[in-house]
């Protein structure tokens, strides 16, 4: 399956950074445990049993940990980490693995994210697109945000001549429970000035990541 889709109908990203943030703030640890608790009883489970004895407690810090995105910002993350340049070549970083989480099961999302640019004067630490997708991956997530975010904030940092994510993941919530059709996966793209404009630099960008899935 391959999606593109327009971003006007997308959640702003304060929107999706501050309200969890806000309501943190306002929830303590001791009652998410006791939230956990309160699901596990109510799945016919006791929750006094050794092996769950402290399950509450590791869910919430499982949870923390993979939701650390909405506590981190771009800012932070590049810590000075752009460069002048003088240089139109295409970057090109792929294959970088991402673990996200359904905001609609809290299930997870497997995959893999693409990542071009061309410059236009100024480069990004090639670490740092690495780390940009696991920031927003870490995050209760759809596929086709998590994409829009990606390109979004290497254009906003760069200014660059185009930009082109493509992020290619399977979803637990289609593998283990409704449909359940394990070996499925999603494609989808964001493709924005150059690699949107012209074909032939969007078919060098898709030549160069062309691959089976590595979670086939």
């Amino acid at each position: 399956m391959t999606s593109q889709f327009s971003s006007e109908f997308l959640p702003s990203e304060a929107a999706i950074a501050n309200i969890p943030e806000a309501t943190r703030t306002q929830v303590s640890t001791e009652e998410m445990e006791r939230a956990v608790r309160t699901l596990l009883v109510g799945l016919g489970e006791d929750p006094d049993r050794e092996g769950l004895r402290d399950t509450p407690k590791r869910v919430v810090k499982a949870l923390k940990f993979l939701t650390q995105g909405y506590n981190q910002s771009l800012d932070e993350l590049l810590n000075g980490a752009v460069f002048h340049e003088d240089t139109d070549e295409m970057v090109l970083v792929r294959d970088i693995d991402i673990f996200s989480s359904c905001e609609h099961h809290i299930l997870p999302i497997i995959g893999r994210v693409h990542v071009a640019y061309i410059p236009n004067g100024r480069v990004i630490g090639l670490s740092k697109i690495a780390r940009i997708c696991e920031m927003y991956a870490r995050r209760l997530q759809v596929q086709e945000r998590l994409t829009h975010r990606i390109a979004e904030a290497i254009e906003s940092i760069l200014k660059p001549q185009g930009v082109a994510v493509v992020v290619e993941a399977t979803h637990m919530c289609m593998v283990m429970r409704g449909v359940q059709k394990p070996g499925s996966w999603t494609v989808s793209s964001a493709m924005r000035g150059v690699f949107a404009e012209d074909v032939r630099t969007r078919q060098e960008f898709m030549s160069l990541i062309r691959h089976t899935p590595a979670f086939h």
